[in-house]
């Protein structure tokens, strides 16, 4: 701040600014840390700005609630420009630039990659071309191809392949019958993610994983989506429910997000039935603790019960619409997990194929193609659910 009339006329940019510029308050600390004195000195200095001294300051944060309202007032930071994540245009265009200095093949379609990668950021896309880059590398590639493209969004998703994983039969055919509940309901539901690829190749902490992806770029969710999108997370427990008659611990992340979705639709969406369009809780005010640690209650005992009862409700009615769907495409359910315990991976394509007509596409040369690669080499060895 010394430097700006040096420098003038010029721009300061701040990044991070919550890093200094969050809520004041008591807190545990006492209302003098050094962080209250340095964001006091710099709402000082903001206002000891003349109107003509042609200084703009520019700062930038991904968490804008816990700003202090003293910074947002006008006269400082008076004009809040939102950078959102990209939609399909803007991560084909973000692609282009990235693709720039990268030997392409003819093959790769950047719109379908666009397409495939919703949710992803700019460095997020950026940093698929890099590994996209690196995967092709290793395979003594002279350019990228849509098989290192697909093996790059993998890593990025999912982690790298865990090829020296080793598990036994019994595993391995649960994992497949998992992924194949999800599989299945992820083809029969219409307001259901579209399924891009299923695999039974463990990677990160996961023993194998679909890949759900929505339909179109949506900024926000229908009662019937949701629902849908519950049941879809179930079925890979139901599935190892009607097969064996018997459950594993490999359905734990699909709980914790199954029943996320059902308590933002009881407390925040005012979705419930029961309780009607209410939104219950709201957050804590503790600023020293980021003023996110938890939301304060702000409901009687009882209606926490009804709330406990209207998330055990939507999940139960989720779970019974799972079990009657895969009961009645027991067939497909069948051939899905037997074709992955087969060729341990398939692409949208090929699901699609096997739904219609039973059997995998054929290749150029009229044989069964015989799934996709998910690494480096095939892979044949046993894996294991975590």
């Amino acid at each position: 701040m010394k430097r700006r009339k040096k420098n003038a006329p010029c721009i300061i940019f701040i990044d991070e600014i919550d890093a200094v510029g969050r809520q004041r308050g008591a807190g545990l600390g006492g209302g003098h840390d050094e962080r209250e004195q340095t964001l006091n000195q710099l709402l000082v200095e903001m206002d000891g700005f003349n109107g003509n001294e042609g200084i703009i300051i520019i700062a930038a944060t991904n968490r804008p609630d816990i700003l202090d309202p003293a910074l947002l007032r006008p006269g400082r930071f008076d004009r809040q420009i939102t950078v959102d994540r990209p939609d399909v245009k803007g991560r084909e265009a973000v692609l282009r630039v990235h693709a720039r200095n990268k030997p392409l093949d003819e093959s790769v379609d950047l719109k379908t990659i666009a397409m495939r990668t919703p949710g992803f950021s700019g460095a997020d896309l950026e940093n698929l071309l890099n590994e996209a880059a690196l995967v092709a590398a290793r395979r003594n590639k002279k350019k990228i191809d849509m098989s290192d493209i697909d093996e790059a969004t993998d890593r990025v998703i999912a982690g790298p392949a865990k090829k020296s994983r080793v598990i036994s039969e019994k595993e391995r055919r649960i994992v497949a019958f998992h992924e194949a509940g999800h599989t299945v309901i992820g083809m029969v539901l219409a307001d259901a993610e579209m399924v891009h690829k299923v695999t039974i190749v463990p990677r990160g902490q996961a023993g194998g994983y679909a890949v759900m992806l929505p339909k179109e770029d949506r900024y926000f969710m229908t009662k019937a989506e949701l629902m849908d999108k519950i049941t879809g997370l179930l079925g890979g427990r139901v599935a190892e429910e009607i097969v064996f008659n018997e459950v594993s611990t490999g359905a734990h992340n699909d709980f914790q997000r199954a029943t996320n979705i059902a308590r933002r639709m009881v407390t925040e969406f005012g979705m419930s039935e029961k309780l009607g369009p209410l939104q219950f809780g709201q957050p804590s005010g503790q600023v020293f603790l980021g003023r996110d640690l938890h939301n304060e209650q702000n409901y009687s005992d009882k209606i926490a019960y009804e709330i406990d009862l209207e998330i055990q409700r939507i999940i139960k009615e989720c779970y019974e619409k799972a079990k009657q769907i895969l009961t009645q495409h027991r067939d497909k359910l069948d051939l899905i997990a037997n074709t992955l315990l087969e060729v341990e991976t398939l692409d949208a394509e090929q699901i699609k194929h096997l739904f219609e007509h039973g059997t995998l596409p054929k290749d150029r040369n009229g044989r069964e193609e015989s799934g996709k690669s998910d690494g480096d080499v095939k892979i044949n060895i046993q894996k294991k659910e975590e």
